[in-house]
């Protein structure tokens, strides 16, 4: 369903009237496409405190120019990973305060800096600030820029995340905190196709936010695997026929879902996205057992049998992906989603525990995301007050597409995101509440 307030606010009229009104003012969000791939214009690189990063390689092969950034940049990166107390700190405010405002619409801030020191409590508190700090300017900076902080030890190891987050790919991903750990080995790729030669299933594939992810992983080279419950098999056979794939009609509720998965792909699965997710909303007092059940069942508990069956039988293969699929509703609740909420918050449980075991015993590494307020048709029911408050209650003001949530998935997907683990990254435009 078409945003008539952000075409609104475009015009003239709209303008002046949103803005007598004190009223959201949100920015059209520059995505990509083959078009346009890059944004435009030339990026910025500050440091503040002393550094050992070299990041003039990877800045390099993000696109943007990084020689003549006189006038407006597109992006600015801002090297803090060398700061330790309090008073180095002064030179955040020193670096950004002449330039954010400069900054294009839809451009792109991002922040580096280090792991806390446990042993320095004088450099965990200083790099903490910037957690806080980051949050903060997402959420005043407007004109549809982003503000992400990305916390690192090797500039190669972070190349994935920075070409993300500093390309159109990324709109709808601000206020982020995102660790990257040692780099993994190296992987040869096509930049065009990175997943080429890699087969990946998606489940709940056959329309929605899973589609789009089946579409974009397509794209990136990958051969698709559209999972979906046996009632979907036509739109899944649809999607996988449209994107040279193979349909597998699928209840991943079932007990032998992750055996029947394995038969499927005897030459093995490279990339996993848990996709499949159902609501079933009422307030608890209301809430008949098998609403609570099968929420729990569909979001959660497959997700975690699936995944376990598919590790042990060694279908993932080594240097794999999983991605699964968490919530902001999990993150900071829902009035009437407790069951949905529980589901969602497990996968994040998930995701934290299993992450760093499947990376030491299988190479495979374990991240989510978490979607906001997602444009699809289950959102496009919601009644209007209810749908209006969801778009602007976030930094940007306006409800994602599922191309973002693809988007942040082909990221985690990335041969070269080895060092990209255990993480849960909010697409939801930096929402208010709990991002």
């Amino acid at each position: 369903m078409a945003d008539r307030y952000l075409s609104f606010t475009g015009t003239a009229p709209g303008r002046f009237l949103t803005r007598r009104l004190g009223l959201p003012q949100p920015a059209p969000l520059r995505r990509w496409s083959p078009e346009r791939p890059h944004l435009e214009g030339g990026l910025l690189h500050l440091t503040a405190g002393e550094s050992d990063l070299d990041l003039a390689p990877v800045l390099a092969r993000t696109g943007l120019g990084t020689d003549d950034v006189s006038g407006r940049p597109a992006a600015v990166v801002l090297d803090a990973s060398g700061i330790r107390d309090v008073e180095g700190l002064a030179g955040v405010h020193a670096a950004l305060h002449p330039v954010v405002r400069s900054v294009t619409a839809s451009g792109r801030v991002v922040v580096l800096g280090a792991p806390l020191d446990a042993a320095d409590h004088h450099q965990a508190a200083a790099q903490q600030a910037l957690e806080g700090f980051t949050r903060s300017l997402g959420k005043e900076i407007g004109r549809g820029r982003t503000v992400n902080l990305v916390r690192l030890t090797d500039a190669a190891a972070a190349e994935s995340t920075l070409r993300f987050l500093l390309s159109p790919r990324s709109a709808y991903v601000s206020g982020q905190v995102i660790e990257v750990g040692a780099p993994g080995p190296a992987a040869p790729h096509d930049r065009d196709h990175p997943l080429a030669g890699r087969t990946a299933l998606v489940t709940g594939a056959a329309r929605g936010i899973g589609e789009a992810v089946a579409e974009t992983l397509a794209r990136d080279g990958a051969k698709v695997v559209v999972l979906d419950v046996p009632q979907a098999e036509q739109d899944a056979r649809r999607v996988a026929e449209r994107l040279g794939g193979l349909a597998l009609p699928l209840d991943v509720t079932a007990a032998d879902a992750g055996a029947r998965i394995a038969d499927a792909l005897p030459d093995g699965l490279d990339v996993l996205v848990h996709n499949a997710g159902v609501t079933r909303d009422r307030r608890l007092v209301n809430m008949p057992a098998e609403r609570w059940t099968q929420v729990l069942e569909v979001n959660l508990a497959s997700v975690l049998r699936t995944t376990d069956a598919l590790l042990r039988a060694g279908t993932l293969r080594r240097g794999g992906r999983i991605v699964a699929t968490a919530s902001i509703a999990g993150i900071a609740g829902n009035a009437g989603q407790t069951n949905y909420g529980a589901s969602k918050a497990g996968v994040v449980g998930l995701v934290r525990s299993l992450a760093p075991r499947a990376l030491a015993e299988h190479g495979v590494t374990v991240n989510a995301v978490a979607p906001g307020f997602i444009e699809t048709r289950m959102t496009a029911a919601v009644p209007l007050f209810i749908r209006e408050a969801g778009r602007r209650m976030n930094s940007l003001a306006q409800g994602g597409l599922p191309a973002d949530v693809a988007e942040t998935t082909a990221w985690l997907a990335h041969p070269a995101s080895a060092a990209v683990n255990g993480q849960v990254v909010r697409v939801c435009g930096q929402s208010l509440l709990g991002a």
